[in-house]
């Protein structure tokens, strides 16, 4: 079993950044491949970004791209997302999750096992 848990969500101006964080607990956090999920208010939750188990491979969603970076440090059991020039259409809550069996990155939300409980981002105009 693999336990995920977010922070770094809250309240920040349009133009502004954001780091969330999402820490994972078992000892075989490096084997997996990571999502970071949103859902915006009334809508489905959508693929935000995705890395393979060391990072080596990322892919993002074309409305986050060359603003958001996912990281990882599977010495700290931490996956990252740096959010820059956030827009309120950013508005959300961010969900990490995690893949067992996946080889290289998944945008699709049932290739993921485990999902962390969430943590809200708000971007104000």
């Amino acid at each position: 079993q693999v336990q995920l848990v977010e922070s770094g969500g809250g309240l920040v101006q349009a133009g502004g950044s954001l780091r969330l964080s999402c820490t994972a607990s078992g000892r075989t956090f490096s084997r997996y491949a990571m999502g970071w999920f949103r859902q915006a208010p009334g809508k489905e939750r959508e693929f935000v970004a995705g890395l393979t188990w060391n990072g080596g491979g990322t892919a993002y969603a074309d409305s986050v791209k060359g603003r958001f970076t996912a990281s990882r440090d599977n010495a700290k059991n931490t996956v990252y997302l740096l959010m820059n020039s956030l827009k309120p259409e950013d508005t959300a809550v961010y969900s990490c999750a995690a893949s067992v069996n996946a080889v290289g990155v998944r945008s699709d939300e049932y290739d993921y096992d485990y999902w962390g409980q969430g943590t809200r981002v708000t971007v104000s105009s």
